[in-house]
C-alpha cells in the first residue's frame, strides 16, 4: 500500500484525487493554513505544475475540499436523524451527538468547511453543498416544532441557527483534537445533551425530562 510520502507519480490515473488526499492529510496535520499547492503535490507524487490542471490555485484545492466535507456532513446529519425515528425528540438528539461526532472524527474537513473563510459566491457548489447540511437540520427542526400550538412555535429557522450555534461552539470549543482543545469536566455530548435540553424545555418539547 502506498503511503504519503512516498512518490506515486501521474501513472495512479486520479491526479484529482490525489491531491485532494493530500490536502486533506496536510490539513489534518499542520491547518488550514499549513499546505501550499506544492506541497500536496509532492504528496501525490508529482510535478509542481500538475495540480493546475484541475485546481486553479490553493483556494480552489481548499474549497473542493470543504465541498466534500460539507457533503460527508450532510449525510452523517441525515442518518442520526433518520427521519425523525423513533420519536422526534431522541431523533434530535441524536443529531446533536452526530455533529460534534463529525467534528471530532473529521478534524481536517471540519477546519476545511468553518476555518478557511472561503468566499462561498466564488464557489457556487460550495455554498449548495453547506446548504444541504444546514437544510437538514432545518427539516428536523421544522419537524420538532410543528406539534407546538401555532401561537407559540418559534420560526424554525431561528430554533435550527442556536441549535446549530450550540453544536458548533461546543465542537469548536471542546472536541478539536489538539492541544488547544480546552478541558470540561464531562464529555461534550452531555454538554450538548444538556443546553438542548433546556433549550427545547422552554419550548415545551421534552416535558421534564
Amino acid at each position: 500500500m502506498t503511503r504519503f510520502g512516498e512518490r506515486r507519480g501521474y501513472h495512479h490515473g486520479n491526479l484529482r484525487e490525489a491531491l485532494l488526499e493530500a490536502a486533506v492529510d496536510l490539513i489534518g496535520r499542520r491547518g488550514p493554513d499549513g499546505f501550499t499547492v506544492a506541497e500536496a503535490a509532492r504528496l501525490a507524487g508529482v510535478s509542481p505544475g500538475a495540480p493546475y490542471r484541475h485546481f486553479r490555485d490553493a483556494e480552489a484545492l481548499l474549497a473542493e475540499v470543504a465541498l466534500r466535507g460539507f457533503e460527508r456532513f450532510a449525510d452523517a446529519l441525515a442518518r442520526a436523524w433518520n427521519e425523525g425515528r423513533p420519536d422526534p425528540v431522541t431523533a434530535y438528539e441524536a443529531l446533536g451527538r452526530a455533529y460534534l461526532d463529525f467534528a471530532r472524527r473529521e478534524p481536517a474537513y471540519y477546519a476545511a468547511m468553518f476555518e478557511t473563510r472561503l468566499a462561498q459566491d466564488a464557489h457556487p457548489g460550495l455554498l449548495v453543498a453547506g446548504d444541504r447540511a444546514f437544510g437538514v437540520l432545518r427539516e428536523a427542526t421544522e419537524r420538532l416544532i410543528s406539534g407546538l400550538p401555532e401561537g407559540k412555535r418559534p420560526p424554525a429557522l431561528m430554533v435550527a441557527l442556536h441549535v446549530w450555534s450550540m453544536s458548533h461552539g461546543i465542537a469548536s470549543l471542546f472536541c478539536r483534537p489538539d492541544r488547544s482543545r480546552r478541558k470540561l469536566p464531562m464529555a461534550p455530548e452531555e454538554l450538548l445533551e444538556a443546553g438542548l435540553l433546556i433549550y427545547m424545555q422552554s419550548l415545551g418539547l421534552a416535558g421534564g425530562r
